[in-house]
């Protein structure tokens, strides 16, 4: 049984006895947050990993301490009600630590180039190494993680990405959806906000889609990344396919546990000399102040360019 079916059936055991003005923000962290980030997960094999997979997932995504704490706090009455039930010897939700993880991440966005890889080199090295880990070698979690790097996106949102998103006169991605995961498997949905924003597409990712692109120019509703089984994935699926965690520990970059490669996309198309409202929408905030953290040393500005943001000679991660 999994946690959304089992949330279903024991909800009222579970919060018995909270006062009715904590009902709304329980509910809210239930339905927005922990189904959608480990509802899937089969109750039994829920542990203290997945709970802090989950948490690191939800402080990535700037939700407030309030949020997180609520969030927390229905998953922890939840599982607590399934220790009672007898389908689990202790509450994994109960986790220390990840209020210092919150801070953290705080101070981590006054300064988001610190979170980049250090150029294409590592990124190649990190591909190749998930590669590797992975049980049957497939080549296609490096291209995604590349993918994902040179456009500052997130696996879920190239876990949903089709051929008739990418304009090939301009070279640029119409993200508007994204893959997630809900009780029945893995869905598309709108991205989030149904929200759509536009991004380039560097030399490098565009060499990642030609061929895909050439393969499905008859079909535009083609996924143009896909898992092993040529179907959607989620981010945990490619964690757990490839060995993430412990991967990026080995190459010396402990700070992807927390994170994706969002940091390194937009600080590379920041020393590529990417237009600052350009950048601002690539990262989706609204104002420049809430990018400027991504360009290079000195705060100066990004040269607008002439063919929408490719690479000035001698700046930044030249593919």
């Amino acid at each position: 049984m999994t946690l959304a079916e089992y949330g279903e059936q024991r909800w009222e055991a579970a919060i018995e006895g909270l006062e009715p003005l904590t009902m709304s923000p329980y509910r809210a962290g239930w339905r927005l947050r922990v189904l959608p980030s480990i509802g899937h997960v089969h109750v039994r094999r829920m542990t203290r990993r997945v709970v802090n997979r989950a948490l690191h997932c939800w402080i990535t995504d700037e939700c407030g301490l309030s949020t997180l704490k609520n969030s927390l706090a229905v998953l922890v009455r939840v599982l607590e009600q399934a220790v009672r039930d007898g389908l689990l010897d202790a509450n994994p939700a109960r986790v220390t630590g990840w209020q210092q993880e919150f801070q953290r991440a705080q101070a981590e966005h006054a300064a988001p180039r610190q979170l980049a890889l250090p150029g294409p080199e590592a990124l190649d090295r990190l591909a190749a190494r998930l590669v590797q880990r992975s049980p049957d070698g497939y080549r296609g979690w490096g291209d995604i993680v590349r993918f994902a790097a040179w456009t500052g996106t997130r696996f879920s949102e190239v876990s949903a990405l089709r051929a008739q998103d990418i304009d090939t006169d301009s070279w640029t991605w119409r993200v508007c959806r994204r893959t997630v995961s809900e009780p029945g498997g893995l869905v598309d949905c709108a991205s989030r906000g149904r929200s759509r924003r536009t991004v380039p597409l560097r030399p490098a990712a565009r060499v990642l889609v030609a061929g895909r692109l050439e393969a499905a120019r008859h079909t535009p509703q083609a996924r143009l990344f896909t898992g092993p089984a040529r179907c959607r994935f989620s981010t945990a699926v490619l964690r757990e396919a490839t060995g993430w965690d412990d991967v990026v520990v080995d190459l010396g970059h402990p700070y992807l546990l927390r994170h994706d490669l969002r940091h390194t996309g937009l600080t590379w198309m920041a020393d590529a000399g990417l237009p600052l409202p350009v950048l601002c929408q690539v990262a989706e905030r609204p104002s420049p102040e809430a990018v400027r953290g991504y360009l290079p040393p000195g705060g100066v500005s990004p040269a607008a360019t002439a063919d929408g943001g490719e690479p000035r000679p001698g700046a930044g991660p030249r593919p």
